[in-house]
């Protein structure tokens, strides 16, 4: 049983610029708002992009497909880098920073952080570490418990009550070493979602996200941002 819960986060580029500046990420990169699928609307996200947040309802549907992808995977294999940072998610309503730090700790190539940055500490301390052990450490990592608390009163709409089951859920979508990973702390793995490139990755990702969307065609509240060069 999750005995950690913390209050959701928005999927507004505001709250999530906000957060990473507080947690020591200098802002030559920012999130900005996808406004839509469709090739006119892509041409208006900055490029490059280096990472994708999609927030989604999680559904019937969409659970028993994770159910069916997982088995597929475990008994076909795939092809995971072992440069991927990956960690679990054991925290309540936690999805949004975990997809921060996975957006984050697969582009540290890219990243500028400030010499005192609390996520650069995580970053480091946590790299030798296993999916699980990153998730426990999480856990008792004041410094981005806190940067997350206050964080989650900053959105436009009022933070839901901590005990209020939330039905929305962050994943992000990461280019590494020419593959597209999708990084969801519910899951045992990274998924591979084949080749991309850092050109053509905003596309490529919008593709995946697209594949959510088609699985629950009835649901609306589905949203992206992308973490884009300021």
């Amino acid at each position: 049983m999750e005995s950690h819960r913390w209050l959701p986060l928005e999927a507004n580029p505001e709250v999530t610029n906000q957060f990473l500046k507080q947690l020591g990420i200098h802002p030559s990169w920012q999130f900005v708002d996808v406004y839509g699928m469709e090739p006119e609307l892509l041409s208006m996200v900055p490029r490059p992009v280096c990472a994708i947040l999609l927030l989604f309802p999680v559904t019937e549907k969409y659970e028993t497909f994770r159910t069916e992808e997982e088995a597929k995977i475990k008994a076909q294999g795939q092809e995971v880098k072992p440069s991927v940072y990956f960690m679990k998610q054991t925290i309540s309503n936690a999805c949004g920073t975990i997809g921060l730090i996975h957006a984050i700790a697969n582009n540290r190539d890219k990243i500028n952080f400030e010499t005192d940055s609390s996520l650069k500490k995580f970053l480091d301390d946590s790299m030798p570490m296993s999916p699980e052990e990153r998730a426990k450490y999480l856990e008792t990592y004041e410094a981005i418990r806190v940067t997350h608390e206050s964080s989650a009163h900053e959105g436009q709409t009022e933070a839901p009550s901590i005990d209020e089951k939330v039905d929305l859920h962050f994943i992000a979508l990461v280019n590494i070493d020419g593959n597209l990973y999708e990084l969801d702390g519910r899951k045992p793995f990274p998924i591979n979602h084949g080749q991309s490139s850092d050109d053509t990755f905003l596309e490529d990702a919008v593709e995946v996200c697209k594949k959510f969307m088609e699985r629950d065609p009835d649901e609306l509240r589905f949203n992206a941002i992308a973490l884009a060069a300021a």
